[in-house]
């Protein structure tokens, strides 16, 4: 039973090892690589990424493909709104999604309500399977105003939502998130490869375009794939 404690003290421990050492470089420095600090701590390749990858997601590094891991330029506004393909990008690896449902429907109070359009009113209704590095990671239901997107679905689901919606000037620039914790329902758990009952993240958005509500969502994440990191504080870095 102490493996698991012992391997989260070590992720930790990496962590802010180079945390603190990152510290005193400049911006565009080259981070310690993966392969030296597997030999300085003696841990898994795994556990570096982890370490690794949650300083990605601070944006207190940044991964260039072909080029390696470097320490980033502090931000003096909070980070913009990302989808879950620039997300996993960040934490450099390849999202790939399935689509699962992609159609016209009629809002429920609940859509409706969120959207801020009255309840049959139409509504775009994508769900899709979203994977990193080919690992299942979550099952999404995405519903989008249709009053604001004509023609959405007549030439094919795009391949990035977010892409979509700034060709078209609806990039989201503003979201309410909640997160909580919760079980699988049997069609969740069927897609994600898991038991019903088995713990998952769910993650609800609404997200504007300046005062256009333009898209809301659920999602269900695999508890043991995916770690969720938050920037906190007055200007993020």
């Amino acid at each position: 039973m102490l493996v698991p404690r012992q391997r989260a003290l070590k992720h930790v421990q990496v962590r802010e090892h180079v945390r603190a050492e990152i510290e005193l470089l400049a911006p565009g420095s080259a981070a310690p690589s993966e392969r030296e600090l597997v030999a300085r701590f003696g841990v898994a390749r795994m556990t570096v990424r982890q370490a690794l990858d949650a300083l990605v997601a601070e944006g207190r590094l940044e991964r260039i493909p072909g080029r390696g891991t470097f320490v980033a330029q502090p931000a003096s506004a909070p980070s913009r709104i990302t989808s879950f393909t620039e997300e996993m990008r960040r934490r450099g690896l390849l999202s790939e999604s399935s689509t699962l449902l992609g159609r016209i429907e009629q809002a429920g109070p609940g859509v409706a309500r969120a959207l801020d359009i009255s309840p049959g009113d139409p509504v775009v209704h994508w769900k899709r399977l979203r994977r990193a590095d080919q690992q299942v990671i979550c099952v999404e239901d995405a519903y989008l105003n249709e009053v604001l997107l004509p023609g959405f679905l007549q030439s094919g689901m795009p391949t990035s939502l977010y892409d979509a919606l700034e060709a078209r000037g609806l990039r989201p620039t503003w979201a309410e998130d909640s997160i909580s914790a919760d079980r699988a329902t049997a069609e969740e758990a069927t897609h994600l490869a898991i038991d019903e009952g088995d713990p998952v993240l769910r993650h609800s958005r609404r997200a504007m375009a300046d005062a256009r509500i333009v898209e809301v969502s659920r999602t269900a994440f695999r508890h043991d794939r995916y770690n969720l990191y938050v920037q906190l504080g007055e200007t993020a870095r």
